[in-house]
């Protein structure tokens, strides 16, 4: 188990429910196109070296999210702007367009991520801060690069649960990427992350776990009819609130799930 990247219990026959409204196979097709087309768009326009404008880099994310099929209801005050890190729940690929639309950041990720097709390309381009997940020794310069970043007034977003999980559970927010915040002296932004059918209720559709395939989640996304993403941007907690990472990972994570999130776990 790795400090920055413990695992989470969650795998796709477990836990992953049927797709209980299925979309037309033209359109899922369509928007899996949609989204492929949207993403090659995104590298193509990228300035090397230079800085897209926050407000299109927010555009480009709610159209992605709006292109695979995803309805966003979005809650609560603008995040601040200046040095902040932005912290959330993980259930899905989609957690980090929807971050992003909530404020555009300089996202921590697992170096994996630089090998993913398209996507790995863009983060990098996106000046994402990649984490050696099996290196304890790297902790320390890993924090001190996060903390660098905040203090010179970018936006980090992390995922402190180290791993996703299926939207029925949650993981406990780990401590070290909080040190980051405490040592550039910035706010703490919390922000919940929600998998809703139209109608009815909680969704694991938008769940990538275990040993799912990003296509595969894809897939799942784009032939689920009426999924919502419920963005929930929670009160910032300014620095000098908490003394310590422990006592400020706790301040940001998640209430208890109300019942109808209980985690159970579906018998394949």
């Amino acid at each position: 188990m790795s400090v920055w990247l413990p695992s989470a219990p969650c795998t796709p026959g477990a836990c992953v429910e049927p797709v209980p409204a299925a979309a037309a196979l033209p359109r899922a097709v369509l928007r899996l196109t949609a989204v492929v087309a949207l993403l090659l768009a995104g590298i193509a326009l990228s300035p090397l070296g230079g800085r897209i404008p926050a407000e299109w880099v927010r555009r480009w994310c709610r159209a992605i999210v709006g292109a695979i099929g995803v309805e966003v209801r979005l809650t609560g005050v603008a995040a601040p702007a200046g040095g902040l890190l932005l912290v959330a729940n993980h259930v899905s690929w989609l957690d980090i367009p929807l971050l992003t639309a909530v404020r555009p950041a300089r996202m921590l990720a697992k170096t994996e991520i630089r090998q993913w097709p398209v996507a790995g390309a863009l983060a990098a381009r996106g000046g994402a801060l990649f984490i050696e997940r099996d290196r304890l020794r790297a902790l320390p310069e890993t924090v001190a690069r996060i903390a660098e970043a905040l203090r010179r007034g970018a936006a980090v977003a992390a995922f402190p649960e180290g791993s996703t999980w299926c939207g029925r559970a949650h993981g406990r927010f780990h401590r070290a990427v909080f040190q980051a915040a405490l040592d550039a002296g910035v706010p703490v932004q919390p922000v919940g992350l929600r998998y809703r059918q139209a109608g009815g209720g909680p969704s694991t559709a938008a769940a990538f776990v275990g040993e799912d395939t990003l296509f595969a989640s894809l897939w799942r996304v784009a032939r689920t009819r009426g999924l919502i993403a419920e963005v929930e941007i929670r009160p910032v907690i300014p620095p000098g609130a908490h003394l310590d990472r422990r006592a400020l990972a706790r301040a940001a994570q998640p209430v208890t799930p109300e019942p109808a999130w209980t985690h159970t776990v579906l018998v394949s």
